[in-house]
């Protein structure tokens, strides 16, 4: 009788794990659909991060000094947006379609519409500084509305850190082909309107105005529209293929005011180095992207390749995930950070040492594009990891998850706000000349400054900070093991 007692419990007790496995097991098609879920904010992030400063400088020929107020108050306003939401995601009550859903369906027509009109060109000069202000921000807190939820989905797809860690894999080749789709839908609609000299002549010092800004503008709305019609289809595929998982013992939780929201999340040791360490690294391309259209087009003297060379870029960052994604299944994600970030630096280095070629160029932008992809999947691989050392460290709070998602993505924006305006800021004091189809020396010096050596140091400081974060892959494995039990 003992025997078959102790043999009915086992059995009930792996047909309980069976269950809970089959249960947290996600199919293809929901990997998917989650992953395509991914892509408005890269599509959208891609176009205003490589074309946003050149457009505001040569299309609406707004002064580098409003320009660089655009780029920092919108980061800026941005970056607040985030914890705010990510604060008010926590405290969402469930619904019918989840708790991050709702905010995802609600926030799309309006991100749409104000992502249409930031490339619009308003027909008076007085004032127009403000009409790009108002849309830019207004754009980035339905952006936020939409993206803090969605990355806190993470959590929630699946209660198996495997099954995360491979939905994020396909989030991230989805949202490196959506920086691929923005850029190439951006870059080649927009591309081909110039009617500049062409590089020979820049090079030699050819200098005239660009007479072709009525095409511009409408190149740059056609643009936009194909990015809205876009952005509007991945969020019905997300909110129609993915089922958000209900969070059973969050019911017997008090609410986390934000106070204490901030004080947990900034107290926890493991985050504050994995933020810290990415957010130096992810400087260093940010403003790597945000300077690479005006370096290539004007330093370089590409100017009717420099959607194809950014294109290039974010090709090789597509297909090298898989890549990656075996690289840190492999080796580790420490290892993987070390190596895909200090890919990038020979080549930042050698794009500014060698003299203008576009065959090296395209070489160069190829091999970049390998550390690109591993900046993309490698902080929101290892978030879930903090996420789940919180849990194991603080198994009575809950509710908490967006909050981790939301700062991370504060500090980033905040940030590369300032970057975004500093650099700008600086083509002004270079002497920059608003629709000019070339620049002084002194603007292409700072171009190849912004794009090579700040972004290099950026990298090894991330790098150094990011030797110590604790969470290595034995640690990661035993709290895996600890949230199971848990559970």
């Amino acid at each position: 009788d003992v025997l078959s007692s102790g043999a009915r419990e086992i059995n009930a007790l792996t047909e309980g794990w069976m269950r809970e496995f089959v249960a947290n097991r996600l199919s293809v098609w929901s990997k998917l659909c989650y992953a395509i879920g991914g892509a408005p904010y890269q599509i959208t992030g891609s176009a205003l991060g490589f074309f946003l400063q050149i457009y505001l400088l040569d299309v609406a020929q707004l002064d580098p000094s409003h320009a660089s107020i655009i780029l920092f108050v919108g980061r800026a306003w941005d970056a607040i947006t985030d914890p705010t939401v990510g604060f008010l995601v926590s405290r969402s009550r469930w619904t019918g379609i989840g708790r991050m859903m709702p905010w995802i369906l609600f926030s799309t027509p309006f991100a749409v519409m104000t992502y249409f009109l930031i490339w619009y060109v308003p027909p008076f000069e007085q004032g127009k500084i403000y009409w790009y202000l108002i849309f830019y921000c207004l754009f980035q807190s339905m952006q936020t509305c939409f993206h803090v939820p969605y990355s806190a989905l993470t959590m929630f797809i699946s209660k198996d850190q495997k099954e995360r860690d491979s939905a994020t894999a396909y989030r991230m080749m989805v949202e490196v082909l959506g920086t691929v789709l923005g850029t190439a839908i951006q870059g080649q609609i927009v591309g081909g309107v110039s009617n500049c000299p062409n590089e020979t002549d820049v090079i030699d010092g050819t200098n005239s105005n660009n007479s072709d800004v009525p095409r511009d503008k409408q190149a740059y709305l056609i643009a936009s529209g194909v990015i809205c019609i876009i952005y509007i289809l991945c969020a019905i595929i997300l909110v129609l293929g993915v089922k958000e998982q209900e969070e059973t013992i969050r019911k017997n939780s008090m609410p986390l005011t934000f106070r204490q929201g901030l004080w947990l999340v900034m107290s926890h040791g493991p985050y504050i180095k994995l933020v810290i360490g990415f957010l130096f690294t992810s400087l260093a391309f940010m403003l790597l992207e945000g300077n690479f259209a005006l370096f290539i087009t004007y330093a370089l003297g590409h100017r009717k390749d420099f959607q194809n060379i950014l294109l290039v870029i974010m090709l090789s960052g597509a297909l090298t995930i898989p890549l990656w994604q075996w690289f840190l299944t492999r080796y580790g994600k420490k290892k993987a950070v070390y190596f895909g970030m200090t890919w990038a630096i020979p080549f930042m280095i050698l794009i500014i040492s060698v003299k203008s070629n576009l065959i090296i160029s395209y070489l160069v932008s190829m091999a970049a594009g390998v550390s690109v992809a591993a900046a993309f999947l490698l902080p929101w691989s290892m978030l879930p990891d903090v996420v789940d050392d919180f849990k194991v460290r603080n198994p009575d709070i809950h509710g908490h998850e967006a909050l981790f998602y939301s700062y991370y993505v504060f500090f980033i924006k905040f940030a590369s706000g300032v970057s975004l305006g500093i650099s700008t800021l600086s083509m002004k004091f270079a002497g920059y000349v608003t629709g000019s189809c070339s620049q002084p020396e002194a603007v292409i010096l700072t171009l190849k400054v912004l794009v090579s050596p700040v972004p290099v140091v950026l990298i090894v400081v991330g790098l150094l900070i990011l030797r110590t974060y604790p969470i290595d892959e034995d640690r990661r494995q035993g709290n895996r093991k600890l949230l199971q039990e848990l559970l």
